[in-house]
């Protein structure tokens, strides 16, 4: 019997989903329905499903109709990639109406929706699964085996930089992202994925979070101060924006074309905004200090305008030090290749022992989006993989942990005191 899928929300992340349901998992899984407030984009999508993925069209329904769809097509699981700021809403619905849930990350924006989710969870006894791809990419699931192995003994500090650059940075502040009430800031719709690795490799909790930070390059003000001049709303079809290099151009690019441009009569959104106009309100430069619940602290930095995109993790402990550099390619959301969102342009990790020589780690290459974790992540989820050593499938726990982190962080930012994560939430 093939498991049934319908998906909320058909932005640019739902591809990544009902792609592999219909081209790689097809002899275990089926999309049966798809929902969105959107007719347009859902229509589009049905014609990707036909023409690039040779399915047939799927029932479509609008977001008033979700609790319709559930009990119409009856779908085992419900998978979620809508605004951030609606998870909740359909993760609690599917779930009181039977269904499994598997929710993009993050799991939802703040502690009063994440307790909303737990809540829901206990009385209904359905599972519910977040999506962090970052811990299948070999790079980093190394770095799990090596704590896990004892290779630099017990884990005392963590350092941690992220550098988003000015093509894939600016992103979240040309879209729905800008807005701090969709997706919680950077803190938690980004750096969710970092948290998460964290916890992740050093097997503990946050226990308490202390952060600052501000909006420093992006949005108007910040422009005027460095001397801009020309100014738009948006960069499709204006004169202002056609020598600008952190616009985006939706009628140059087919597929943003018809998910977007071609979909904005229905509901207004635009998803070519200006990064230096107004009503921008997340930050873009941000730090971040975490004591967690093993005693190990870390230091966490992200910018959102870089030269070059990826990571720095240096991790010490009782016995030596892990370093690791990653270089990720530069992309748009759902303006490329589904596999070069993250792909790589460099990797390395370094051992530095205590009483020995440093050597270099040896990592498996892996192949697709996110540094190989994608196509991984995605047999975990349709194929079900039970026996996995370093334990990389994500509950509703990790989920919930990840993302408190972040609340905590903008907790912090302000009131300008460190928050403890464990009064957020009651499991």
């Amino acid at each position: 019997m093939k498991k049934r899928y319908a998906i909320v929300g058909t932005g640019g992340r739902a591809e990544f989903f009902y792609g592999a349901i219909v081209r790689d998992f097809k002899d275990t899984s089926e999309l049966v329905a798809i929902c969105d407030i959107n007719q347009t984009r859902m229509d589009f999508t049905n014609g990707l499903l036909q023409k690039k993925y040779e399915y047939e069209a799927v029932p479509t329904y609008k977001a008033d109709q979700f609790e319709e769809m559930i009990r119409t097509e009856k779908p085992d699981y419900v998978i979620v990639t809508t605004v951030d700021r609606t998870h909740h809403t359909y993760i609690i619905k599917a779930m009181e109406l039977g269904c499994d849930v598997i929710s993009e990350k993050p799991m939802t924006v703040d502690e009063e929706k994440c307790q909303e989710i737990l809540d829901a969870i206990k009385r209904t006894g359905r599972q519910l699964r977040v999506t962090f791809n970052y811990r299948y990419a070999p790079h980093n699931t190394k770095i799990r085996e090596l704590i896990m192995d004892g290779t630099i003994g017990d884990v005392h500090s963590v350092h941690f930089e992220w550098l988003l650059n000015t093509e894939h940075g600016a992103d979240y502040f040309r879209r729905w992202h800008r807005d701090k009430r969709n997706g919680g800031g950077l803190l938690v719709h980004k750096s969710t994925h970092h948290f998460d690795l964290v916890n992740f490799w050093l097997g503990t909790r946050p226990d308490t979070v202390f952060a600052m930070g501000g909006l420093m390059f992006y949005g108007r003000e910040n422009a005027e101060k460095r001397g801009e001049t020309k100014f738009y709303q948006r960069a499709t079809g204006n004169e202002n924006a056609k020598d600008d290099p952190f616009a985006l151009h939706l009628d140059r690019n087919e597929h943003l074309k018809g998910l977007y441009l071609n979909a904005e009569h229905e509901d207004g959104y635009q998803r070519d905004q200006s990064v230096f106009g107004d009503g921008i309100n997340i930050e873009d430069t941000m730090g971040v200090m975490v004591r967690y619940k093993n005693k190990a602290i870390m230091t966490y930095s992200l910018n959102a305008y870089m030269p070059w995109e990826g990571f720095s993790v240096q991790i010490n402990g009782s016995k030596g030090r892990i370093e690791m550099k990653v270089v990720e390619k530069s992309y748009v959301n759902s303006g490329g290749k589904k596999e070069d969102e993250g792909a790589l342009k460099e990797k390395t990790i370094k051992v530095f022992p205590m009483f020995a020589p440093p050597y270099q780690v040896q990592i498996e290459e892996g192949v697709g989006g996110h540094g190989g974790g994608d196509p991984v992540l995605l047999r975990d989820i349709f194929e079900k993989a039970s026996d996995d050593r370093f334990q990389r499938a994500a509950s509703h726990v990790d989920g919930a942990m990840s993302i408190l982190t972040g609340i905590a962080g903008n907790i912090s930012l302000r009131t300008g005191q460190p928050v403890a994560v464990d009064k957020l939430v009651t499991f």
